[in-house]
This record gives C-alpha cells, structure tokens and sequence, in this order.
C-alpha cells in the first residue's frame, strides 16, 4: 500500500453482505473489509485464528458455547479451530485479518464462499 485507505469508502463499493473485499495486505496477511448482515455459515478455520474489528453497526459471533456481542470499535479473534458464525440483525461493517488464502467460509464451502478480490 502506498497510498491511505478510507474503509468507509471502501465498504460503500461492496455488492452486498458477506463478499469481502481486499484493501491492503500486511506480510502474509489480507485487509478486507466486509458487509455483515443475517446469518452466515457455521464454519472453522484448521489452520489460522479469525479477526473481526467492528467498524460500524453491531454484530455478534456465534460461537457453540456463547454469545459474543461486539459494537463498533470492538473486536474478537476466534481461536483457530473453533466453531463459529458471525450474525447481524442489521447491517454491519467489519475489518477482517487473515492469511492470504483463507476462503470465508472455512470448512463449511457453499454458496456463500466468496473470491479474494481486491477493492
């Protein structure tokens, strides 16, 4: 990145809920930003933990044995392995940091699996 970022702007180009979009790269790392609303899939990640910053908007990550409500300028990491699934009741905005080549939907696939693509 050479250039700033504004995520707000970058989050108005997205075309709908859960098709995140790429907005730098850190090391080995992928920025994106995604619109979160309704019920995802319940999925794991084997192999990397899962990073949700709430940046606007409230959203909560379903996880087997609890709840965890997070409201904007909150985050969460869900720790490799563990069964989750994101989930808003309205629209929210969120920056997600994972492994370059991590699909959205771990190991659950489906429809809902989106490209890495950069915005």
């Amino acid at each position: 990145m050479r250039e700033k970022v504004n995520l707000a702007e970058k989050v108005r180009v997205l075309q709908g809920s859960y098709a995140p979009g790429i907005v730098g790269y850190l090391n080995d790392y992928k920025l994106a930003v995604v619109k979160v609303e309704g019920e995802f899939v319940w999925h794991t990640h084997d192999d990397t933990d899962d990073f949700f910053l709430v940046l606007s908007g409230r959203m909560t990550i379903q996880l087997r044995d609890r709840n965890v409500e997070l409201e904007a300028g909150e985050m969460f990491v869900v720790p490799r392995g563990v069964e989750h699934c994101p989930r808003a009741d309205e629209e929210a905005h969120v920056l997600l940091i994972e492994p370059k080549g991590t699909v959205n939907t771990g190991d659950a696939g489906g429809k809902l699996t989106a490209p890495e693509v950069e915005i």
